[in-house]
């Protein structure tokens, strides 16, 4: 059926039950407050873990809030849109996880009451951008401290102010010198551009057993690999390296392939072409005079018999992703075909080579490199975990260093920068005309929700306490008091030497007020999905209309 223009008519079935406007918003808006509530109680040094289960029946023991949100599983497309945002916090900066749904499920919560009263909500959109841009300017231009890179005890603070509301906590000070030497190490500098690239470049490798004291930023590349032959060398100093994306195997024909044997002497043939093509590899291999040959595909038996003649140690089957670390960490350069080796793909920058056995595994260690971009990070724990929570708390805590390389630019802690912009966004509302005065008043009062919940997981008395803390914000020059997350007391978070990175705050903000924004904006929910009594009945039927009927 075609309307005058040619262009299709789908007339929706009246029948179909939907739900819009109002009831839709106040839905996304309890949906928001539920998410938030979940994870309410894992923020603050006094922050509770959740234990999560798996349909296989593993266990989770966390207060990392993505890895909670992660877990569970929700229907409401509102609730989606909050797991999302935690997954989102946690690629760009890596830390706030739990901050940015606990206050983008407040400023959703304070627009119900706006909603209620009829306010439409473009108005309270237009109020809450321009929250944004001002809580933006006022925690770059007004609040924010900053920082210098050679300035490590304070570095190491600022980390320590992360990772102390975290499991790994009691060993902050292994972890932050851990997280500042492996940002240190893969971080580049040129012309003026820095890269960081931890997640392809700092590997954690996890091994249970030992304290968590033992663990340490290598200075070089860890692998899960042995050597081919038992009689490989295990130990080599000052090693050459070749690394290689080829098997050193024979080539074997395409599926197609057929091979008629006549004589008897064929068949030798055969096995002597496969000889001369290992051999001419392996040549080319022993030219260059390496001491270690990694690849990343396999390793034929003659190929070793020829390598080990040469005293060559070899690893094969690494990964991609390793043998790009081994590459960086040893300058080398990987090399697809043998007959294209040249004295400047061979890596000489490690100093040491050799195999070690820990617990029933054998680990290869390529160390001592002297200007290594690419490390490895050993974590030992006496379960695997405990050393999964520890390796969360690290990521986060590598992120935190990496954020104030690339923005040397600090906050105070303890929901005392939440305090002084909501004081400073009061004061601001005076100037605004209309009705937008209200929601954006609103956003400050929400901004209050993260030192409230501080207070809320130390069991002290909230309101008596948010009231003193408010009296003192009231006088200019004490915008660094906050909350003391381990006793609840107001305290100056620059005498507790609690930092946090710009970076963090700001993308908390801006994806708590987006979101909230963007659940406001829906009034609609349009289902696609068919229910149980409906399968004889499409949801959206075609039905000719008067035009098409005159045609």
């Amino acid at each position: 059926m075609m309307s005058q223009s040619g262009a299709p008519i789908l007339v929706l079935n009246t029948n179909t039950k939907r739900k819009f406007g109002h009831k839709v918003q106040l839905e996304n808006i309890a949906a928001g407050k539920a998410i938030a509530d979940v994870v309410r109680t894992c923020i603050g040094p006094r922050a509770m873990l959740k234990m999560l289960m798996d349909p296989m029946g593993g266990i989770v023991m966390t207060n990392d809030g993505n890895a909670i949100l992660r877990e569970i599983t929700v229907q409401h497309p509102a609730a989606k849109s909050f797991i999302e945002i935690a997954r989102t916090q946690d690629e760009e900066v890596g830390d706030g996880t739990t901050s940015v749904v606990v206050l983008a499920g407040e400023i959703l919560g304070i627009a119900e009451q706006f909603l209620e009263q009829k306010i439409h909500p473009t108005v309270i959109i237009r109020a809450y951008r321009q929250a944004l841009e001002d809580m933006l300017n006022i925690l770059d231009k007004d609040f924010s401290t900053p920082l210098s890179l050679d300035d490590e005890p304070k570095l190491i603070e600022v980390i320590k102010s992360c990772v102390g509301t975290k499991f790994i906590g009691r060993w902050s000070d292994l972890a932050c010198s851990i997280a500042l030497n492996a940002v240190k190490t893969v971080s580049i500098r040129d012309e003026g551009r820095t890269e960081i690239d931890i997640k392809r470049y700092a590997k954690v490798e996890k091994v249970p057993g030992g304290a968590i004291e033992d663990s340490q930023v290598l200075n070089g590349i860890m692998l899960n690999k042995d050597v081919t032959h038992p009689k490989m060398r295990r130990l080599i100093k000052n090693p050459r390296i070749i690394l290689l994306d080829c098997s050193l195997e024979f080539k074997k024909g395409e599926s197609q392939t057929e091979v008629e044997i006549v004589k008897e002497t064929d068949f030798t043939r055969l096995l002597q072409i496969e000889e001369e093509y290992i051999q001419q590899i392996c040549s080319d291999i022993i030219a260059l005079k390496p001491d270690l040959v990694c690849t990343e595909k396999g390793v034929s038996d003659l190929a070793q018999h020829f390598l080990l003649k040469a005293n060559i140690s070899v690893l094969r089957r690494l990964r991609k992703s390793d043998n790009n670390r081994v590459a960086r960490a040893c300058n080398a350069t990987i090399v697809t075909r043998t007959d294209e080796l040249r004295e400047s793909h061979v890596g000489t920058g490690a100093g040491l080579f050799e195999i070690k056995k820990i617990g029933d595994e054998y680990f290869t260690f390529i160390t001592e490199c002297a200007n290594p971009k690419a490390c490895t990070i050993l974590l030992r724990g006496p379960s695997k975990d405990i050393l999964n929570e520890v390796e969360r708390n690290l990521q986060d805590a590598l992120h935190v260093a990496k954020n104030i390389m690339l923005n040397p630019k600090l906050v105070s802690g303890g929901g005392s920068i939440e305090m002084a912009i909501s004081q400073a966004l009061v004061k601001k509302s005076s100037e605004i005309a209309g009705v937008t005065q209200w929601p954006y008043k609103a956003v400050a009062q929400a901004l209050e929700v993260i030192p409230r919940t501080l207070l809320q997981n130390c069991g002290v008395s909230t309101i008596r306490t948010m009231t003193s803390l408010r009296a003192k914000h009231a006088v200019s020059g004490n915008e660094t008091w906050g909350i003391n997350g381990e006793t609840g007391e107001i305290a100056n978070m620059k005498d507790l030497k609690v930092w946090e990175p710009i970076v963090v705050k700001s993308q908390v903000y801006k994806t708590a007020i987006e979101t909230a924004i963007l659940l406001v904006r829906i009034d609609d929910i349009v289902s696609g999905t068919k229910k149980k009594g409906d399968e004889g009945q499409p949801k959206a039927t075609a039905q000719p209309t008067e035009e098409s009927m005159k045609e």
